[in-house]
C-alpha cells in the first residue's frame, strides 16, 4: 500500500486534565529558584565572540547547564536578540559561535540527561522515550520539558537580552520541544523553526517506524504487552499534537518525506494544527536530516526575519 503522509490522519486524544497537569508541573517548576548562574568559558571565546555556561534549576531541584554564546563587547539597547537552539534526542549541545558573530545571544539548551547534569539524571539513549512511560507523573519527559520552558524563564529575564526577540529552534527532538516552548510561553517566543518535529504522534508513529527512538516503544510492548494502555495514557499527555494548537508564534515547519525516524505524517498532522501564521517545506527523497543542506538557508532566514527587525 502507497503511504500518503500528508492525508494521514493523526488524531491522539487530549486529556480532560492536560492544561491543570501542566500548569501544576509549572508551578512544582518555578517554586525552586532558578538561581542562574553565568560562568566565562575564556578557554573558549573569542575576540568576536565571549563563551559562557548558563546554569538554572528546574523541575525536583534539578540543576542543568547550556551553552551560551554572545557578541563580544556591550549589547546594544534594548539587549540582543536570542536564538534558542534545542538538540535532539542523542545530540549534545554544541556552542554556536557563528550565530553569535552575527549578533544574537545563541543558546543551545541541554536539558537534564546531557552536559552538567547526566551525573544526576540519565536515562540512556535508547531508553529515555520508554523510561518511567506507565506514569505520567514521574516519566523523565516531564523533566525535559520542564526544563525548556524554564529555560525560556531564566534567558528572558538576563538584562543583556531583549525579550521581545526570542526565537527558537531545533530538529527532531528540539523541533518537537520547539512548538512546546512555543505552545507554553507564547508571550515569549517570537517566532519557532521545527525540523522533522520528533513527540508527534507518538504511539502512531510507533506503528509507522521500525527506527529508533520510537522502536523503543515496540521493543518495551513485546515485553509488557499488558501496559501499552498505559504508555497510550501518557504519550497523550506529553503528544506534540496537543500543544500545537497553543502555538500563537509564527512557524517554519520542514520535513523529509523518506524519513523513517520521525515519519512525514506526523509532521504534517502538527503542521495542520498550528493555528498561526505558518510555512511548511518538504523535501523529496531526504530522510531525517529534512532537507538540511538546503533549508537551513531558509532557517536563517526565517529566524532574521523575525528577530533581526526593530
Amino acid at each position: 500500500m502507497t503511504r500518503d503522509p500528508e492525508a494521514a490522519d493523526i488524531q491522539v486524544p487530549r486529556p480532560a486534565d492536560f492544561a491543570e497537569f501542566w500548569a501544576e508541573t509549572m508551578r512544582l517548576t518555578t517554586a525552586h529558584d532558578p538561581a542562574p548562574e553565568l560562568r566565562s568559558r575564556g578557554d573558549l571565546s573569542s575576540d568576536q565572540v565571549d563563551v559562557v555556561e548558563l546554569s538554572y534549576t528546574s523541575f525536583q531541584g534539578v540543576r542543568v547547564t547550556s551553552w551560551y554564546a554572545a557578541p563580544a563587547g556591550p549589547a546594544p539597547a534594548g539587549g540582543w536578540p536570542v536564538v534558542l537552539h534545542i538538540p535532539g534526542y542523542i545530540s549534545e549541545p554544541a556552542i554556536m559561535k557563528s550565530w553569535a558573530a552575527r549578533g544574537y545571544i545563541a543558546i543551545d539548551l541541554a536539558p537534564r540527561g546531557k552536559l552538567r547534569s547526566n551525573g544526576v539524571v540519565n536515562p540512556g539513549y535508547p531508553g529515555l522515550l520508554t523510561h518511567n512511560m506507565v506514569d505520567r507523573f514521574s516519566y523523565d519527559y516531564r523533566g525535559f520539558y520542564a526544563d525548556i520552558v524554564r529555560a525560556l524563564d531564566v534567558v528572558a529575564a538576563l538584562p543583556q537580552v531583549n525579550s521581545n526577540r526570542i526565537g527558537v529552534w531545533g530538529s527532531s527532538q528540539g523541533g518537537g520541544l520547539g512548538l512546546v516552548a512555543a505552545a507554553m510561553r507564547p508571550e515569549l517566543v517570537r517566532c519557532v523553526a521545527a525540523g522533522a518535529p520528533y513527540l508527534c504522534g507518538i504511539m502512531e508513529s510507533a506503528k509507522l517506524t521500525h527506527s529508533y527512538p520510537y522502536e523503543e516503544i515496540t521493543e518495551y510492548l513485546r515485553v509488557h504487552p499488558s501496559h501499552e494502555p498505559l504508555l497510550a495514557e501518557t504519550a497523550s499527555y506529553f503528544d506534540v499534537l496537543n500543544f500545537a494548537p497553543q502555538v500563537q508564534a509564527p512557524t517554519l515547519v520542514y520535513l523529509g518525506m523518506e524519513d523513517d525516524v520521525c515519519p512525514p505524517e506526523t509532521g504534517f498532522a502538527a503542521f495542520r494544527l498550528l493555528p498561526q501564521t505558518k510555512q511548511l517545506l518538504t523535501y523529496q527523497r531526504c530522510a531525517h536530516h529534512a532537507g538540511l543542506h538546503w533549508v537551513i538557508t531558509e532557517v536563517e532566514k526565517f529566524l532574521a526575519g523575525h528577530l533581526e527587525a526593530v
